[in-house]
């Protein structure tokens, strides 16, 4: 059938134009040597694709090992920038309670002998700038053995699985190297707490790089010398599991320093700018300008000192060179060139003489070091700078003052320009949060009694902790206290209406006052 088939195609093709009967069918023959081809071009075909996908699949696997891998950076302990406790101040509670790693990296066995098992982490926990990095730093200066640090974020990259492999690549480098320090900074970042135990944060992914900190951080023995600290400003949002014994051992709290604790940091960083004085004449009086500031904030503030000390081209730098980057740090930028109205100058001068007249004739506020109405920051048309008492504990009498201060550029408008501005909207909420405290949280109000209600953290709350009718006595209590201290500061003000107008027209002339210009037109002050 095949031979009649292939003859009949061959007849018929030969009735074709242009072909004889006795033609062959060439193309046939041909078709057929090509049937005979087609297995071996097939095999080749995917013998190449398959070769192909492999080199791939191998480039791709080496990308993405290279990807997932850990970017360590590790100080070796004969790296010539290390850092001592000596070069950390303000923080010696601190310091104290982490010198027991150090004295254990250096000598195990003491403690060993006694059978002590020393902590296998510490958290460094406190508000942005205190020196927790550095401290741990310190910590590995000390002990003289390896430290490798990684930040949380590192951990939480696009590929699944990235932040477990990176965990393992830490801790088994870590352990190769031991005795070391593992130094986790901005742990929250991949310690918070985990999907099931806080409902709408967190996902798988981040759960598992979790888990597996979990697992490596208890699965090693003590005597690996390996010991684990972290950093973070967030404790509240971490996983408790992270927190228990045989992890994370020792919360160590690093607050902003005390007026002592920033003179001990003033003194290590005026050191490293030339002064024209020794840096112990400077670092009290710097000390007590800059309440509530951390270590960064003086490290920036010496730094800014030398800087303004260049561009006035002196050959030293003095007190009001960082007296000026004090201003500069706290409240912004100076900027002289932005463009105010006559009048509104004129609103600012007067509001800024109110605050400094009600806070120099009540008993329980800060005395008032500088006033100016030089625009600074992004909104400050006008500040006082104040050197404040700092009290651990305050009474009501002397929140009462406080508030009355904080009002007194409010006040002093009403009072001697007939009419009030925009200017004191950062005074009414620091006045809010202040009254609010003393009412719902410090139990200073009789109708509402001695039960505190303080502002909680978390956003996601849904009910409150009072019923709508505490709410309601809450809010007239700290409504008819403002109106009280609003009442006795514009009373105080009308007292002293001329050395108010005295005070403003002086900073409309000359734009900064010091305290000696305060003493000349109000006299000494009588608290």
């Amino acid at each position: 059938m095949n031979t009649t088939f292939t003859e009949g195609v061959a007849d018929f093709a030969s009735l074709r134009p242009g072909r004889s009967k006795d033609s062959q069918p060439t193309s046939l023959v041909k078709s057929d040597g090509l049937m005979h081809s087609i297995p071996w071009l097939l095999v080749v075909e995917i013998v190449g694709q398959l070769l192909l996908f492999s080199v791939l699949t191998y480039f791709l696997y080496k990308q993405t090992s290279a990807f997932r891998k850990a970017p360590i950076i590790k100080f070796d302990k004969n790296s010539k920038n290390k850092v001592y406790f000596k070069d950390v101040a303000g923080c010696d509670e601190a310091k104290e309670e982490i010198m027991e790693f150090v004295h254990f990296l250096k000598n195990p066995k003491k403690y060993e002998e006694l059978g002590a098992k020393i902590p296998k982490g510490a958290l460094l926990v406190g508000p942005p700038g205190t020196g927790k990095t550095l401290l741990a730093k310190a910590t590995a200066g000390e002990s003289g053995v390896p430290f490798l640090t990684l930040s949380g974020s590192d951990f939480d990259e696009l590929f699944i699985g990235t932040g477990s492999a990176r965990v393992r690549d830490l801790f088994k480098e870590a352990r190769k190297c031991a005795p070391s320090i593992i130094f986790i900074d901005e742990i929250d970042a991949i310690g918070r707490k985990r999907s099931g135990e806080n409902f709408g944060r967190g996902n798988a992914e981040s759960d598992k790089t979790l888990n597996k900190l979990l697992v490596e951080m208890d699965g090693f023995e003590t005597k690996s010398g390996v010991v684990v600290m972290a950093g973070t400003n967030r404790l509240d949002v971490l996983d408790k599991a992270l927190l228990r014994p045989g992890r994370f051992d020792r919360v160590i709290t690093l607050d902003k320093p005390d007026i002592k604790g920033r003179d001990d940091i003033f003194q290590i960083y005026l050191k490293k700018i030339k002064l024209d004085l020794k840096p112990s004449d400077y670092s009290k009086r710097l000390a007590s300008l800059t309440p509530g500031l951390a270590g960064a904030d003086i490290a920036s503030i010496c730094n800014e000192g030398a800087l303004i000390a260049a561009r006035r081209d002196a050959t030293t730098v003095k007190m009001e060179h960082l007296e000026a980057a004090i201003d500069r740090v706290v409240a912004g930028l100076e900027k002289k060139s932005k463009v105010i109205t006559k009048d509104e100058r004129k609103i600012v001068a007067y509001h800024e003489s109110g605050h400094a007249v009600a806070g120099w004739f009540l008993e329980h506020t800060d005395p008032l070091v500088k006033v100016t109405i030089i625009p600074h920051g992004t909104s400050a048309l006008g500040f006082a700078s104040y050197l404040p008492n700092e009290r651990v504990l305050l009474t009501k009498k002397q929140l009462f003052d406080r508030t009355c201060m904080t009002l007194g550029g409010r006040a002093s408008e009403q009072v001697l320009l007939g009419e009030i501005s925009t200017g004191a909207q950062d005074d009414l909420e620091k006045v809010t949060q202040m009254t609010y405290a003393q009412v719902a949280v410090y139990g200073f109000s009789e109708k509402v009694g001695l039960l505190s209600f303080p502002p909680k953290e978390d956003k996601y709350q849904m009910t409150k902790p009072y019923s709508n009718k505490t709410s309601e006595i809450i809010d007239e209590e700290v409504r008819n206290w403002v109106d009280k201290a609003y009442q006795a500061t514009v009373k105080l003000i009308e007292e002293h209406k001329h050395q108010v107008c005295v005070i403003a027209e002086l900073l409309l002339e000359k734009e900064v006052l010091y305290q000696e210009d305060l003493v000349r037109v109000l006299g000494k002050r009588p608290f």
